[in-house]
């Protein structure tokens, strides 16, 4: 589930495949609604779990800010985000803050 939360998005629970295209839809709505706001940080702070879908979310959500003119700052990914992004060769692409 993704929330709102000031001018960002929070996801609370786990990120996989079952609710992937829930986050991502939801995702892409916040971030078109904040195209004036230039600046959207999207905190991972409270995913219980990821599996491989989650990155899927991650760089659509990414490709979506670039296309709406918004810079999208990923936080405190949990770790087994960040052992997939590496297990991938992605972890440069995506500059987790």
């Amino acid at each position: 589930m993704i929330e709102k939360k000031g001018d960002g998005l929070c996801v609370i629970g786990p990120m996989l495949i079952a609710n992937a295209s829930a986050l991502l839809k939801a995702g892409r709505g916040f971030l078109r609604e904040a195209a004036t706001v230039g600046d959207v940080v999207f905190d991972l702070s409270a995913v219980a779990e990821t599996d491989s879908s989650a990155l899927s979310v991650i760089f659509g959500l990414l490709r979506t800010a670039r296309d709406c003119g918004v810079t999208l700052r990923v936080t405190n990914p949990p770790a087994s985000m960040i052992s997939q992004a590496a297990l991938y060769g992605v972890s440069e692409s995506l500059s987790f803050a």
